[in-house]
């Protein structure tokens, strides 16, 4: 975890200095006082830091002494200037792209003025971006309604409703009226299941108990089932079991249930997150574990990353929920996101096996979503010819 830390510190501590570099340092004011141009960076630098170093160490604290609305203040701004920072980068990288080589085309007759009026356009874009962004996330999910194809669907499950709720990152800009919308949200689509596949918080459980109490509330005529992201592990992964636990739901730790209708029956399996398969038991994400005995039938996976996806299929499982991506989130990244992701949204098909990604149903970091809505996935079960 903390070489996790350290990495994931020193990429940021790089992106800031790139821009301190490329976009600070370039501003009429800072021109004749470049140090004055790297300490505003370095200021930049420690406002993001303060709010996920915050949100290990001090915050919680602090909620408890009643300065919760100082800590919401804070860790606002500190999300907002990590969302900033992202944008500056890959904008002034794009910006060089085109400057430069403009620049020895055809010299402007005024540099300077040609610089700042480059600059003043990525920081309309920037602005633009953000507040188009801070007001997709902030609106919440939409319901995005998919038919999955099941060859070896069992008759009796024909229509069978799923919901799935994923990647909700309850804490720091993610509270309990968000929280209740999603509830709601979930009920009304009147599901035979309900599927919770990672990542619901970005705190310890007892940090953000009233805020993931609304979950207590989901409703569902076969359950609801929950299994880990990597966020649980972040943070404490068998108290966010225990947590669920509590609010009734199934949770699914490389192991199978059986649902039934009348004679026929369908296998739910869950299991770990994937960044956990060189753990021992019982943590390690184990696919074939997960299905070890199950009938011969419909097999359902869930399993928080998209990645499981080679072992699943070796597994003999019929369709994978999944979440993780976010699908990229926010522009320019959701164009980016398939550069790292095989699959990345939707309902996509590998070999023998369905893989469904939720595109997230809160955000992370930033409260930015741009071009791509959060949701709440109602997947309806179809038989098909086999």
């Amino acid at each position: 975890m903390a070489r996790q830390v350290s990495i994931i510190v020193g990429i940021l501590a790089l992106l800031n200095a790139f821009g301190a570099w490329r976009v600070m340092a370039r501003i009429p004011w800072a021109g004749d006082h470049p140090a004055l141009a790297w300490l505003t960076a370095l200021g930049f630098f420690a406002l993001q830091m303060a709010g996920p170093f915050g949100d290990h160490l001090w915050f919680p604290a602090m909620r408890r002494a009643g300065l919760g609305l100082i800590v919401r203040v804070v860790d606002w701004i500190s999300h907002l200037a990590f969302g900033a920072m992202s944008l500056m980068v890959v904008f002034a990288i794009v910006l060089d792209a085109v400057t430069i080589p403009w620049r020895l085309i055809a010299p402007p007759a005024d540099p300077l003025a040609f610089d700042r009026a480059a600059l003043m356009t990525m920081g309309a874009a920037i602005i633009v971006t953000m507040v188009i962004g801070i007001w997709q996330a902030r609106r919440g999910p939409v319901v995005h309604v998919t038919e999955v194809p099941l060859a070896n669907l069992p008759p009796a499950f024909d229509g069978f409703r799923i919901a799935q709720i994923s990647d909700l990152h309850v804490g720091p800009t993610i509270g309990r009226g968000y929280v209740r919308s999603v509830v709601d949200m979930v009920n009304g689509t009147t599901p035979d299941m309900i599927a919770l596949t990672g990542d619901f918080a970005d705190s310890n459980p007892d940090d953000v108990e009233q805020e993931i109490a609304p979950l207590a509330g989901l409703k569902a005529t076969h359950g609801a089932y929950f299994v880990t992201g990597n966020h649980e592990y972040f943070w404490d992964a068998a108290a966010w079991m225990a947590a669920f636990r509590r609010m009734g739901a199934k949770v699914l730790t490389n192991e199978h249930i059986i649902l039934r209708r009348g004679t026929d029956a369908m296998v739910v399996a869950g299991v770990t997150d994937y960044s956990t398969r060189r753990m021992g038991p019982p943590h390690g994400s184990n696919p074939a574990g997960a299905l070890a005995g199950a009938p011969d039938t419909m097999k359902i996976l869930l399993a928080h990353q998209p990645a499981s996806h080679v072992a699943a299929e070796k597994a003999g499982a019929d369709l994978q929920l999944s979440g993780h991506t976010h699908s990229g989130q926010y522009f320019p990244f959701n164009l980016m996101i398939g550069w790292f992701q095989r699959y990345y949204k939707g309902l996509n098909r590998h070999g023998a096996l369905w893989i469904y990604v939720n595109q997230g149903t809160g955000y992370w970091g930033p409260p930015l979503r741009t071009g791509v809505p959060a949701e709440v996935t109602l997947l309806i079960l179809r038989r098909t010819p086999s």
